[in-house]
Order: structure tokens, then sequence, then C-alpha cells
């Protein structure tokens, strides 16, 4: 039928599709891997930069759920998925969770004992580690500031091996685990945008593409397959599935974990190469507290935000570094596949108590970052006040408002949930989407809900387990 012929098809190549590749690779199947975006070398571009915002991002990093707020969100569109762009940082699930969404979703075999072992096997895949010595100075003022308070705060360990003379290399999908799928066979297909599921009865029997090459011209494509673990992430899995005619419980229940920002000026510099790896943990699990990328553009974006003029502060930019406070979010959004667009509508909807955390969020990080020795914060809030002392931050409670948050986020989950429970979840509790044998999700589309941390540790933990039930069944 299909122009190729595959086993295993894996659509999608970040941290769900690459070790759904690396694992059912290295276990004798024959695997292929599509992948929407390019293949670019890791080591090709600055991390943060401009130049790989427009190469790696999704959009170029312009994307955002609608809403009142909207809220922005970044994706990575490249061979490695958004393992490529983000900043490696890296916490397991919080047992108390994977409890709660085994009860709630009726998750066969989701034991916090159970996801330990498999986040055990992933840890030593990747080299997760902390830093060597004394961290950055941007990180520093996250401990010294909580420290300061009386504040809980963490060292969050990174995706990094780090070589004798503590330089570190953030281990992404494309230097690890696709790596590791073509040595064991594998084949990574890039530029190759899925345009639908070919459906037979119960069974997905291949996809059609649209394969763009190098020098610009454009094939389409089928690809035969026995299996298809689709990995698009919780937007563009979602997206696929409902172009394919897969509705049930898809798209629905987006959660995220939306974020405001403070840049702040302090009386000596900060370094700006890295993302902060220390977190202020006093509020968890609903606000917290930590430290975002921070090149010259990032500064300029967030000093914007208030809508004051900002040339001083801009013109002093080695002095500053941006800081954020995330919480875990009572609304939902949506995914929605429209006719005639490339890109779903993507939707979300804050409650009233999610406003009142971020105000709560904001007012915190003001404090902590005070503490630290900062000397002028400016918040993501159109027309905040630019706060110079403990006594100015009160204002910002009023001015957290739907029309004036300037919100972002970089995790987004929950748009095919996993459990038995079949009126709550898209897919079984191992990532079989219901109605279907052969078809599986294995991304952040499967988790139940924002965890509060990064999910990509979630992600990959849940893949591999996924992964071992699929070689178990003899499919």
């Amino acid at each position: 039928m299909g122009d190729l012929t595959t086993d295993v098809l894996v659509i999608g190549s970040g941290a769900g599709g690459a070790i759904t590749a690396a694992a059912l690779a290295t276990h004798g199947r024959s695997v292929t891997v599509v992948e929407e975006g390019p293949w670019i070398d890791a080591d090709a571009m600055e991390p943060f930069s401009l130049e790989e915002m427009v190469a790696k991002y999704r959009h170029h990093g312009l994307a955002a759920a609608l809403g009142n707020p909207a809220v922005a969100y970044a994706e990575g569109r490249c061979v490695g998925g958004s393992t490529e762009i983000n900043s490696g940082l890296y916490h397991r699930l919080p047992d108390h969770l994977a409890t709660e969404w085994q009860q709630i979703y009726g998750i066969d075999e989701f034991t916090p004992a159970a996801l330990a072992g498999y986040a055990d096997r992933v840890e030593a895949d990747l080299s997760v580690s902390r830093v060597p010595g004394a961290p950055p100075a941007s990180s520093a003022v996250l401990e010294r500031g909580a420290t300061k308070l009386g504040w809980r705060n963490v060292e969050f360990a990174r995706v990094f091996r780090y070589d004798a003379d503590g330089r570190g290399t953030k281990q992404t999908m494309s230097r690890t685990m696709l790596p590791r799928a073509v040595a064991a066979g594998a084949t990574i297909v890039p530029d190759c945008r899925v345009q639908r599921l070919i459906r037979r009865g119960d069974r997905i029997v291949g996809v059609r593409c649209r394969r763009t090459h190098p020098g610009g011209g454009v094939e389409q494509l089928t690809i035969a397959a026995d299996h298809v673990f689709v990995c698009g992430g919780a937007v563009h899995t979602p997206a696929l599935l409902q172009r394919s005619g897969i509705r049930h419980n898809v798209g629905n229940g987006l959660k995220m974990h939306p974020t405001i920002k403070i840049a702040a000026r302090f009386p000596h510099p900060v370094d700006h190469g890295d993302v902060p790896m220390h977190r202020v943990t006093e509020f968890s699990p609903f606000v917290a507290i930590g430290g975002s990328a921070s090149r010259k553009g990032h500064i300029a974006m967030a000093l914007s935000d208030t809508g004051a003029p900002f040339d001083d502060a801009l013109a002093d930019w080695e002095n500053i570094s941006t800081y954020y406070a995330a919480i875990r979010s009572e609304g939902s959004g949506r995914v929605l596949a429209l006719p005639g667009l490339r890109s779903p509508l993507v939707t979300y909807a804050l409650t009233e108590a999610d406003l009142s955390r971020l105000a709560r969020g904001l007012v915190h990080l003001g404090e902590m970052l005070l503490a630290a020795g900062a000397t002028e914060l400016h918040p993501s809030v159109v027309g905040g006040r630019i706060v110079r002392r403990l006594d100015e931050l009160g204002s910002w409670w009023d001015q957290v408002t739907r029309a004036r948050a300037n919100l972002m986020t970089v995790h987004l989950t929950s748009t095919v949930r996993m459990g038995e429970n079949r009126a709550r979840t898209g897919a079984d509790s191992f990532g079989r989407v219901w109605g279907y044998r052969n078809l599986r999700v294995n991304d952040g589309s499967l988790i139940p809900d924002a965890p509060g941390v990064n999910p990509q540790a979630a992600i990959m933990a849940i893949a591999t387990r996924n992964c071992d039930q699929f070689l178990a069944d003899g499919r």
C-alpha cells in the first residue's frame, strides 16, 4: 500500500517519541520515526538565541492559547522536539500525584514505586545530575533570597552530562535516544508532516504525509505500518487524531502551568548563558518560583511588558535577569483541528482562583528578589508598577487582571488522558487509543493533569513503561 513500510511508525521525535523509537528498535522492531521539523545539529546554534528560535521553534516561538487572558506558549519543531530548546531541568513526577491520578482515572500499574523504577532507567541513560561546583549567579539569587526569607528551595537536577572540567552538554533526544534508535536500525524521516491516519475498521494501516526536501521540493508520501505511536505533543497529537476522525475525549482537558514574570535589576552583573536550576518550593504544589532564559532579547521583551520606557534599564541589561512564578491551574483548555487550517485552534480558560494565585506568586517572587538584593523589578503586567521597595509590592495585587497580565508557558499536557475510566480518558492505561487495536499515544498528552514541575521526566518514565507493556504483549 505504502511508499514506505514499517513495523512500528513513531510520529514525533521529542521526549516521548525518541524514548519509544529507542526502546522498540533496540528490541528488534523495525521502526520509522517521522518528524515535521528539520534535523538541525544540536551544536549548530547558540542556545536560546533568536537564530535558534527561528529554526527550531514552532511558529518561530509565536504561539498562544486564546483566552481571557491569552497564554503564549513555546514548542519545539525539529528532530528532538522540545528537548532541543528547553532548559533540561529534570524533576520526577511527585508521588502524591501518581497516587491521586491512579485513583481518579483508574490507571493500571501507576504506583509511585513502579514509576520510580522507570525513572531510574531514564536517569541512567541520560546522565541526569546536578551542576558540579557553585551555582551560577542567576541561580544563586533564588537560593539566597529564599534562604533569607526562610523559604524552602531546592536545586533541580538537569539532563546534562558533565566532563572532568565541569563543562555540561544537554542530553537532548538528538544527542541520545535518537542516535541509539538509529544504531539499532531505526530510520528518521525529518521535514515530514503527517496529515492523516489511514483507518481500516479498528486498525490504523498507515499514514498520509507531506514531505519537504532540502531543495524545496514537496512530495506526498504514504507509509504503511503495523503499529502507530503518535508522539506529537499535547497540541499536535490530538490535532492529528481529530483530523483522522478520532475524537472521543481527544483535545479537551488541556492543562498548563501559566507563568508570570519579573525582569529583576541588580547592582552587579548576573550570568546570561543558562537557565537557573534553583527553585523556590515554599508554596508548592500550587505556586513555584524559578528563573528563565535571560539573553538580551528575552530581557528586552520582559522589560517592555509594563509599557513604561525601558531604555535606561536595557542599557544596563547585563545586570538584569528574568524570573517567574508558575501555578498549577484549575482552568483547562481545548485543542481543536479546524478544516482548512494548518495549525489547530488552542484555547485556555483561567479561573478566578488562577488569577489570584498568579498575583500571589508575583508578589512572593518580588519579595524573594528584593531579599536577594534586586534594586528594580519590572513585572509582566501592562501598566504594572516598577517596584524598588518592599512596601510597593502591594500594588501588584490589583494589577494582575485578565486585561493586564502577560502570561506564558512551556508545559502543555493532558489532551489524551490515560486510564481505564473511559468517561474521562482518550486512551487506556498504557496509551492505546480507545477503539483501535494498534494505535497508541506516548507523550505528554497522556499525563492526566498539570504536574506542577517540568513534565519531561514524567513523559519519559511513562513512555518507557508503555513500551515495556507493548513489548510484553508480543504484538
